[in-house]
């Protein structure tokens, strides 16, 4: 039987209501509900980004969704900037974060004894502080990219050279960053002048994440250099790899190819093994125009199957008669279930923006990719999948033309090097199911995890 103290844990969770941020996090409370079922959750997020979240059945019951403020003020016009929506939801912070703490304590009649939170919710610390409880955030992008925050004030004095210099250079004075050069870093990081809330949040990881009872990452430490994990090691008082949170290992079978609505999985049926590409930049990413034609113009030529996950407005932008031209071995849908699509047999190759969620269901999968980044850690993210694990390409000239994915399609597919591509990401696929398993340090990691959440606290 439980003792009082055990049913009385009460975890805040403060999400990031961007992108694909909130998903993984509220996996990790599942899973952590699911191994702590006498611990209760409350998750505290925005009333739209909760409403998505919880429309999905199976939400055990010590799960509970609190909102709060996005921070957007009644009548605000909008801007330009690209990070204003994140910079009202950060600027709203302690106050709005405060509410959110209130309802919970109001509703659950139990004080909280642990904070989770992801880690760009920065004011989550004060709330974890000023409870005196421990503070747990969950750095959801690529792991490698930790590094890049905790060296920003190094970086920026090394970055002071040439063009030439700037773009070429490598980070082997970063421990693990040898095959990084300058021009892969996030912008946030390289740019020293007038900053947004959410970059300046980013320059603080140095400084915040240290406080941190442990950091919680969305992999696998048997994916990251050595040097690297031992550096970070170093510098936190724990980092705790948790595995990937946007897809389960080992995979589930698929399911029934009738139960996918939209009919990606009945198509592909039709296909033959290891021969669709599947093009998707997921939820945050929009391809200027000019881009989405080099694709649409590069997938008519190589006669290569596809499925393209593309939203309806977009497809105006596509070249007059593509879609009809091309109905008979491709499919343009406006959303597709990727972990799905990429699980199916018939998919050699994922054409993606590199954002992590999106690299490790592709790994997962044992799918290699061309990848075109756009911004924040998908630079860095293209590079280690090409130059360090070996298992995709990036696009020619960083952006898409119509030459530069037919030579990647051509490499994956038809050439001596895509098949050595092909052979790796199998490779990479075994290790992470191999660390996902009974002796892998993900297992070991989140039972500690599980562990903290659960001890009694004495403030």
């Amino acid at each position: 039987m439980p003792t009082s103290s055990e049913k009385k844990k009460h975890v805040a969770v403060f999400a990031f209501p961007f992108g694909s941020h909130p998903l993984p996090l509220l996996n990790l409370v599942l899973k952590l509900a699911k191994a702590a079922p006498h611990v209760t959750f409350s998750f505290i997020n925005t009333a739209t980004s909760n409403q998505s979240l919880f429309s999905k059945p199976h939400i055990p019951l010590n799960v509970k969704p609190f909102t709060v403020s996005d921070g957007v003020p009644e009548g605000h016009v909008w801007g330009t900037h690209p990070f204003e929506k994140l910079d009202l939801f950060l600027q709203a912070g302690h106050e709005n974060l405060q509410k959110g703490l209130d309802l919970a304590v109001q509703e659950t009649h139990q004080r909280v004894t642990c904070v989770i939170a992801d880690a760009f919710v920065t004011p989550s610390l004060i709330e974890a502080q000023n409870l005196n409880v421990p503070w747990i955030p969950l750095w959801l992008p690529l792991p490698f990219s930790l590094s890049a925050h905790f060296y920003t004030d190094l970086i920026r004095q090394k970055n002071a050279n040439s063009e030439y210099e700037r773009e070429n250079r490598t980070l082997d004075f970063i421990p693990g960053y040898s095959e990084i050069q300058i021009k892969d870093l996030p912008e946030t990081v390289l740019n020293s002048g007038e900053e947004s809330t959410f970059s300046k949040a980013l320059d603080s990881m140095g400084t915040v994440l240290p406080q941190a009872k442990a950091v919680v990452i969305s992999s696998y430490e048997e994916l990251d250099p050595p040097r690297f994990v031992k550096d970070m090691k170093a510098k936190l008082q724990s980092m705790l790899y948790v595995g990937f949170l946007t897809v389960s290992l080992p995979l589930s079978p698929l399911p029934p190819s009738a139960t996918d609505g939209i009919g990606c999985l009945t198509w592909l049926d039709k296909q033959s093994a290891k021969s669709v590409a599947y093009i998707s930049f997921g939820t945050a990413v929009t391809p200027p125009p000019h881009e989405l034609v080099a694709v649409a113009e590069a997938l008519e030529e190589s006669g290569v199957p596809f499925i393209w996950s593309l939203k309806d407005p977009l497809k105006g932008f596509l070249p007059n008669g593509f879609l009809e031209r091309t109905n008979m071995r491709g499919e343009v849908v406006p959303w597709a279930p990727q972990a799905q699509v990429l699980a199916h047999d018939a998919i050699g190759v994922f054409v993606t923006h590199c954002g992590f969620s999106s690299l490790t269901e592709s790994i997962a999968n044992g799918v290699p990719m061309i990848c075109r980044p756009y911004f924040g850690d998908q630079v860095m993210a293209g590079r280690m999948l090409e130059d360090v694990w070996g298992i995709g390409v990036r696009i020619e000239g960083g952006v898409f033309t119509k030459d530069g994915l037919l030579k990647s399609l051509n490499l994956i597919f038809v050439q001596e090097e895509g098949k050595k591509i092909r052979e790796k990401v199998q490779i990479v696929k075994k290790s992470v199911t191999d660390a996902a398993g009974p002796d892998g340090i993900a297992g070991r990691d989140f039972k500690n995890l599980v562990e903290i959440i659960s001890e009694h606290l004495i403030c």
